[in-house]
């Protein structure tokens, strides 16, 4: 059973004042998330990524189409109780402490006190806010506020989680942090769905990814899949190269560049990759590496889909 089924989702919005028109802010969306995956939802801003979320989560309604969470509708109450959830501008009661919010997150689920209590404390530690467990959240920094939403997103162990935007506003230790308890959430069987901007983030973390544009799914699939639509050469890294040799690879390669007491080389095909390796070996280089160079999903996205974003 799919963890998320979503069939032929439309959002339409009435947009104006005088004379409103409808705009679609999501057409005839299909997806399916299987248990166990990290699964990263993309696209540029207003591509319908938070309207596609905040339908799952019952925030608004859609057009036409269902959604569908673990087997049951969006609107169970019962399945609500086994996901977690963390919005892309939370905001919570700002005179709580740290300490407060999650006790009271925790009594909404039904967690018991002495359970909670021990509960509260290790995911203080664990996104980094022990040392600000009595600290009111209306002096939280933005990364703080979006500590403390993952923690409340977490408390009840679901077996799924939707987050949205989760490193918005974190530093690069912060977004470290984020993304070795999503790492730990898959370890543990949960199935996390998240849309990011960030896309070093989805690239190392994500199973699989949707890309959507203008409402719409333009690609979805093992990111490796999306990765391998072509390689574009192959790096090769030599070390003990001499002065000679590397006057002879230079004619060879399309790009040469030395890098402490090693050499990195870019060879177009597989043809000059050969004639690469020949030559290094032949002079008496030792070969470190050969790897093939592919677009990263960074580059992906901003070759298919940046480029049909009208230019301000």
């Amino acid at each position: 059973m799919s963890v998320v089924q979503i069939e032929n989702l439309t959002k339409d919005f009435l947009v104006g004042f005088w004379r409103k028109r409808r705009v679609r802010a999501l057409d005839n969306l299909n997806l399916t998330v299987e248990p166990g995956e990290i699964f990263g939802f993309l696209g540029p801003n207003g591509a319908g990524k938070t309207t596609t979320l905040k339908i799952m989560m019952t925030l608004l309604r859609p057009t036409s189409g269902s959604v569908r969470i673990l087997g049951e509708p969006a609107a169970s109450a019962a399945m609500r109780r086994r996901i977690g959830y963390l919005p892309e501008n939370p905001y919570f009661y700002d005179y709580l402490t740290a300490e407060e919010m999650l006790t009271y997150v925790g009594r909404l689920y039904g967690i018991r006190r002495p359970a909670l209590r021990r509960k509260v404390g290790e995911l203080l530690e664990t996104v980094g806010l022990a040392e600000q467990a009595r600290v009111q959240l209306r002096k939280f920094s933005k990364g703080m506020t979006q500590r403390i939403g993952i923690a409340q997103a977490i408390i009840n162990d679901p077996e799924a989680v939707f987050l949205d935007e989760p490193m918005s506003g974190l530093d690069p230790l912060g977004r470290r942090d984020v993304r070795r308890i999503i790492t730990g959430l898959r370890e543990k069987g949960v199935t996390v769905f998240f849309s990011s901007h960030i896309l070093p983030d989805v690239e190392a973390l994500c199973d699989r990814v949707a890309i959507l544009h203008k409402g719409r799914l333009r690609e979805t699939g093992a990111l490796h899949e999306i990765l391998q639509v072509k390689i574009e050469g192959h790096e090769i890294i030599l070390a003990r190269v001499s002065a000679e040799t590397r006057a002879g690879l230079a004619a060879l390669c399309d790009e040469i560049r030395p890098m402490g007491d090693r050499l990195h080389l870019r060879a177009a095909d597989a043809g000059r990759l050969e004639a690469v390796l020949a030559r290094a070996l032949a002079g008496g280089a030792e070969l470190i590496s050969v790897n093939p160079v592919r677009a990263s999903l960074e580059e992906y996205f901003f070759r298919e889909v940046a480029a049909e974003v009208p230019r301000p």
